[in-house]
């Protein structure tokens, strides 16, 4: 049992940010139902309604999800800088839609079409409200799991496993507006911090920096004991 903890122990961090994310979401959802803030710009209404993008928009749960497990096996580094750029843009979600409730008009009042496609749109629009938009937590991180995937080093080499990769974040970015579920204005934004961020985590490298820290503060609290 206590190899286990310690091979897996980096787990942790991950299972208490899921639940302080998830109660913060849906204590938001309930909260904010006419929100005062409404996210629009002129390019929204010049983007088409297409409802096959709803496929991609789904994959995004299994796409970031696979990343993440991906890196918590494999590369426990590339693990940590997953979960630092995740956590970071989801909290930054967090407390904009807390500051500033917001939400959006996009949505069609009836559907255009009836297929098997505008009845998933039908079903997610219920139980997803156009409310806690700003920014795309589905662009920020696709955006963050296409990168994880590029930097792991196991994958380094894998053209098509990095061609698919980009075509699915692309495909996902593109579904958010495609299906009126986001503003252009939420994308441009979880675009600029994505790129924020990747500074941060990865030309900065961030996480080396508070390991190498954290071992030269333990080096000296042990020379001093």
């Amino acid at each position: 049992m206590k190899k286990y903890y310690e091979r897996y122990k980096h787990a942790i961090p991950l299972m208490i940010y899921a639940m302080i994310y998830c109660t913060w979401f849906a204590y938001l959802e309930k909260k904010v139902i006419h929100p005062e803030t409404i996210i629009h710009v002129g390019l929204d209404d010049a983007i088409p309604f297409c409802e096959v993008f709803v496929i991609p928009y789904f994959l995004w749960f299994a796409y970031v999800s696979a990343i993440v497990l991906y890196c918590f096996f494999k590369n426990k580094q590339e693990y940590y800088k997953t979960c630092v750029f995740l956590f970071t843009g989801m909290t930054v979600f967090l407390i904009v839609s807390t500051l500033w409730p917001n939400g959006h008009h996009l949505r069609p009042d009836v559907m255009p079409r009836n297929n098997i496609f505008t009845v998933l749109i039908a079903h997610l629009y219920k139980t997803d409200t156009p409310t806690n938009l700003w920014p795309s937590i589905h662009v920020y991180n696709s955006i963050g799991a296409h990168l994880a995937l590029v930097h792991n080093q196991s994958l380094a080499k894998n053209k098509k496993i990095h061609t698919g990769s980009f075509i699915l974040c692309i495909s996902i970015i593109l579904s958010t507006v495609l299906i009126k579920q986001h503003s252009m204005f939420d994308v441009i934004t979880a675009c600029v911090m994505a790129a924020v961020m990747y500074a941060v985590v990865y030309q900065v490298d961030i996480v080396a920096s508070c390991q190498t820290y954290h071992s030269n503060w333990k080096r000296q609290r042990v020379r001093q004991v």
